[in-house]
């Protein structure tokens, strides 16, 4: 029976961790850079939510 190459093994599932880690990074910081561009944008769009509620409770 064959020998298994635990030093492969091991060399492939870091590989695979570190390949998880880089995307799981890069996805934070798309999210974080959308976040700062969605916060200024979110800001007028909450105002407009804001004046919209207070209105409909007005007209109730």
């Amino acid at each position: 029976m064959a020998k298994t190459n635990f030093a492969y093994e091991k060399r492939q599932r870091e590989l695979e961790k570190k390949k998880k880690a880089d995307e799981k990074a890069r996805r934070k910081a798309e999210l974080k850079n959308a976040g700062q561009d969605g916060a200024s944008e979110a800001g007028g769009e909450d105002g407009g939510e804001a004046a919209h509620d207070a209105d409909s409770g007005t007209g109730a």
